[in-house]
């Protein structure tokens, strides 16, 4: 049975793309006047992701950019989609979102990863006082939630008593796992991991035990989108994001690249083939405004979402722009 769009919330996924030729100046610029658009054309929430040694992501200091993002919004929620938590003490974590929550009350969200959202090098430079790794991911979220409730022997100030919905985000079955058993909501990156989606989110929905501050499963999915008005426009305008995977298979990460009008000839046929396996084409969407709206509908229906966020990684801020409205304007039609 399809489920209609008006049982799903849509939200934006924002990478804060560096552009080849450009500063992460600009990158700020776009992400505060893509943010100003979402909330006028009715996203639900605005979230930022932290990676580390990328030359095309600017958000390492995700925080940083949530504030600023925040400061240029009204009422659209901003967080963390996510915080990579082994690279942190949960204190400093508790105290930088508790400081947004009293800056931006009631709209800040925490979404928390247990990868390093870098390489071994990067992570180790990020890590090497901290004597923590992915494995003590579940001790470090309940030393989180501690300073937040303020049970914890130290207290967070701020941070104690903060109104932050904190959510699991993964691309394995893990933080399924993990976020079942504490009651938490739970966001699939399937937009890079799409072979895993399904069975993580079964998983979730099976063991999930109500919380304080959840009483029943609630799942967000993440898909790529690159719609214009034409197939062929949004294809060109898709060969930005082939071009940034390609980098990293090549293990090369790259600004953001404008569009070519061949990308055959910029691959082999391995690297396309491994660019095309994280490039799904369900969790990847290029076409016209029909198209989208067929595969959207698809995506939701095999995944039964209560939430898909949308990253769109355009080359153009004013493409960027007209199709997270084209995307806007599907979902608010239904």
């Amino acid at each position: 049975m399809s489920q209609s769009f008006t049982n799903v919330q849509f939200s934006v996924l924002d990478l804060a793309p560096v552009l080849y030729g450009h500063t992460p100046s600009l990158s700020f610029q776009n992400s505060a006047d893509l943010a100003q658009h979402a909330e006028k054309w009715g996203y639900h929430r605005y979230w930022l992701a932290e990676h580390h040694n990328m030359p095309g992501i600017a958000s390492s200091a995700t925080s940083l950019v949530i504030s600023h993002v925040a400061s240029h919004t009204n009422k659209i929620k901003v967080g963390a989609g996510g915080i990579m938590l082994p690279n942190h003490a949960p204190l400093v974590i508790a105290e930088q979102f508790g400081t947004l929550d009293a800056l931006y009350p009631n709209r800040i969200d925490l979404g928390l990863g247990r990868a390093p959202g870098s390489d071994q090098a990067t992570a180790y430079a990020l890590r090497r006082t901290l004597n923590s790794s992915a494995e003590d991911f579940p001790q470090q979220v309940e030393e989180l939630e501690a300073y937040f409730k303020g049970t914890a022997n130290v207290t967070a100030v701020p941070g104690k008593g903060a109104n932050i919905p904190l959510w699991l985000l993964g691309s394995s079955d893990f933080s399924a796992r993990l976020a079942a058993e504490k009651g938490l909501p739970f966001a699939f990156a399937s937009h890079f991991s799409p072979d895993y989606t399904i069975p993580a989110l079964k998983i979730y929905r099976d063991r999930f035990k109500p919380s304080e501050q959840l009483e029943k499963p609630r799942a967000m999915v993440g898909v790529n989108i690159i719609a214009a008005d034409t197939v062929e426009k949004a294809k060109w305008l898709a060969t930005s994001q082939q071009q940034q995977f390609l980098s990293l298979v090549r293990g090369a990460p790259s600004e953001l690249m404008p569009p070519i009008d061949d990308i055959d000839q910029a691959w082999n046929v391995y690297e396309k083939a491994s660019v095309e396996k994280s490039v799904n084409s369900k969790t990847t969407i290029v076409g016209d405004k029909q198209t989208v709206k067929n595969k959207l509908q698809a995506f939701v229906d095999e995944t039964n979402a209560d939430e898909v966020i949308i990253n769109s990684q355009i080359y153009d801020h004013n493409e960027r722009l007209y199709s997270y409205e084209l995307v806007a304007d599907i979902v608010n039609q239904m």
